[in-house]
């Protein structure tokens, strides 16, 4: 009687897919990180060509194909780092998928005899790779050995090099050191990056005047490429140098003829002088201011008693009824013109003396509503419109209250002057939070007719200003005013057309001091 058929051939074509299936989604989920990192598509590539693999083994007999993928699966989970277990265990999960199968579709008969060629079928291949895995692990160590050894020698030399060729040029030091050769840097310190916020490779091979300010750049072309003096000392010239960021700052540079790896080069060493610089503008803002505060004490008390005696005789001629028509008007204008010279002088002794706080909390808010009350009359009389946009939650500061009046009304004055009849005002108060702190913000924007360019850089100088009447020293006060608050005061021009002027004070807890 004949017993019962069976195929692995036929078994394994028919139950392919769901062995496929099974075998990709556990190497996904239940192997390791590594296999569930691992494309889909490459686990169910990798999953079918070991299926084909054991269909081989199992049917014919026939090793061939399995010796192959035993050789192409160690090599790409050799390179992909996986450990030897990961591959294990993914071969044995063949085994658990086949076998339940297995029990519920083979002959009785058969079933143990069938259980038996996978399980030696599988641990064929386990050896066989766990062989291959190890021969070719220690193949791999022994290559990289070899070239990280011919690698740590090379770099050995190398660094010798480097350090001679740093201690040379003096690495460590704090000022910018570079190396040029046909105006094209060749070398540069660390200190020479920081100074322009780049990297040594965004320096090297790049024109020196791509680090100089533009206005500078003819002038420092002329220095770098003209025939150097021998036996002479190379002078420091002063120019603006340009960072990554696009800053421009003032800077000493120092050119010297030498030699660098054979050829000529200049040797150049850049030293930031902002500080410096800082320190002379100081110092002659100070001589300067003290000399305007000798003078304007000296002259304060001659100008001012002449001025009250001048101003009170012509109110009383301008209560005289005898004046009448074109004498009534001069009478006026006088008085006026008399009146705008004690505005000047008390503008001038507010300027030269010292800022002396009297802090106290106060709201921002009521300040600017009480500043536009004191201009009101100016404002209907020049039918200029003055919205106020104040922000209700804006905490009170420390503050000098009487000062922020004087610094509110002075910017409104400015826009006024700067407006045509019918034209508007914009202020508003907000926070702002900076990298520094919260501020408190007070911003006054007009629809004027702007600050031209290039006396933008100027307008808070004393004594500069762009009108055909005025001292200069109203936005000097304002500036004056915000610094003595540990603020700044910020101007911009608006398109189409006006300015925006913005102050910042340190927003603080009422009862604590901003400084």
């Amino acid at each position: 009687m004949t017993g019962p058929a069976f195929s692995w051939e036929t078994f394994l074509d028919r139950h392919r897919q769901q062995i496929l299936d099974e075998w990709q989604n556990r190497l996904h989920k239940q192997v390791s990180a590594r296999y569930a990192a691992r494309p889909i598509h490459e686990l169910g590539q990798t999953t079918a060509n070991a299926c084909d693999a054991f269909c081989r083994l199992l049917a014919d007999n026939d090793y061939t194909c399995i010796n192959y993928f035993i050789s192409e699966i160690t090599r790409i989970r050799l390179e992909a780092g996986f450990p030897l277990a990961d591959v294990q265990k993914a071969f044995e999960l063949f085994r658990e998928i086949v076998i339940p199968i297995l029990v519920a579709k083979s002959p009785g008969p058969l079933l143990c005899q069938n259980i038996e060629a996978i399980n030696q079928g599988l641990a064929y291949t386990i050896h066989r790779f766990s062989s291959h895995f190890q021969n070719m692990h220690e193949t791999y160590l022994k290559d990289y050995a070899r070239r990280l050894e011919k690698d740590v020698a090379a770099r050995t030399a190398e660094l010798k090099d480097s350090e001679q060729q740093y201690r040379r040029l003096v690495e460590e030091i704090q000022d910018g050191y570079l190396v040029l050769s046909k105006e094209k840097i060749e070398y540069v310190n660390p200190a020479f990056c920081k100074l322009h916020s780049v990297t040594p490779n965004q320096a090297l091979q790049q024109p020196f005047l791509v680090f100089v300010a533009k206005n500078d750049q003819d002038r420092v072309k002329q220095i770098i490429t003209g025939e150097a003096v021998d036996n002479t000392e190379p002078e420091a010239f002063e120019y603006l140098r340009k960072t990554f960021e696009g800053n421009c700052l003032p800077t000493e540079v120092n050119f010297k003829p030498s030699w660098f790896k054979g050829r000529a080069h200049h040797l150049c060493i850049v030293r930031d002088i902002t500080r410096r610089v800082e320190m002379e503008k100081k110092s002659r803002k100070m001589e300067r201011m003290a000399y305007i505060g000798h003078l304007t004490a000296s002259l304060s008390h001659e100008i001012r008693n002449p001025l009250s005696s001048v101003k009170m005789n012509l109110q009383i001629l301008g209560k005289n009824q005898a004046f009448t028509g074109n004498d009534k008007r001069r009478l006026a204008i006088s008085e006026r013109e008399i009146h705008r010279l004690e505005t000047i002088l008390q503008q001038l002794l507010d300027f030269a003396k010292p800022m002396a706080l009297d802090l106290a909390e106060t709201d921002l808010n009521q300040v600017i509503e009480r500043c536009t009350e004191l201009l009101e009359v100016k404002l209907n009389q020049q039918d200029t419109c003055c919205a106020i946009q104040t922000d209700d939650t804006l905490s009170p500061i420390m503050a000098d209250r009487s000062k922020l009046e004087q610094l509110v009304i002075n910017l409104l004055l400015n826009a006024l002057d700067s407006v045509a009849d019918g034209g508007n005002i914009v202020i508003t108060t907000a926070a702002r939070h900076l990298d520094t702190g919260p501020f408190a913000v007070i911003r006054v924007q007009d629809n004027g007719k702007g600050i031209p360019g290039d006396a933008l850089p100027y307008i808070f100088e004393p004594f500069f200003t762009t009108k055909t009447i005025g001292t200069g020293l109203g936005l000097a006060n304002v500036k004056q005013i915000a610094t003595a608050h540990q603020g700044r005061v910020e101007v911009k021009n608006i398109q189409p057309r006006g300015t925006a002027f913005e102050v910042l004070l340190p927003l603080t807890m009422p009862g604590q001091l901003p400084f």
